[in-house]
């Protein structure tokens, strides 16, 4: 299956929904933002912010990815608060390099900061990524359709979302 780009519209935030909670996903592409009272949100954008302050930051591709840092040697950076969560942080990153790789950048890879931890990690696009994205991309595209959102499935990071006020409408 084959995604064309002109098509496409998903931001990095989504991709990152689709593997955190499907229902925020739904949620946020219907622009239902409650993270805007979220003190960890808030946070997450001061150490955006107030890290590797020299980069240019927030570089916006096509009004569809928007890249926290491009470094040295064709990496791209994204900046997190914690590694909790590092399963949607990844595929946000690999969904960038499969984005610039339709868009004929070849050989880019990724790197997730974690400053407040000091640790790194490196992001590559592995054999099947493609296809998965690719499949990914299709569900998100269900998911945004979908008249009603997905049912609620209970994870360890409902305690502390900002739309649990919301959620189990």
């Amino acid at each position: 299956m084959d995604v064309n780009l002109k098509s496409i519209r998903f931001t990095g935030t989504q991709m990152n929904y689709y593997f955190l909670c499907k229902k925020k996903l739904w949620y946020f592409s219907r622009n239902i933002e409650m993270e805007q009272t979220s003190d960890a949100v808030y946070l997450g954008k001061l150490i955006h912010e107030t890290s590797y302050e020299r980069e240019k930051k927030e570089i916006d591709i096509d009004d569809t990815i928007k890249i926290d840092f491009i470094g040295k040697d064709r990496v791209i950076h994204e900046v997190k608060k914690s590694d909790k969560v590092e399963e949607p942080h990844i595929w946000q990153l690999k969904y960038y390099l499969w984005y610039l790789k339709q868009k004929g950048a070849e050989g880019i890879t990724g790197k997730i900061n974690y400053p407040k931890l000091k640790k790194t990690l490196d992001v590559f696009l592995e054999q099947g990524d493609d296809e998965k994205i690719q499949s990914i991309l299709k569900e998100i595209q269900d998911i945004v359709n979908a008249e009603l959102p997905p049912p609620h499935q209970k994870t360890k990071m409902c305690k502390c979302c900002s739309y649990g006020d919301i959620c189990w409408v």
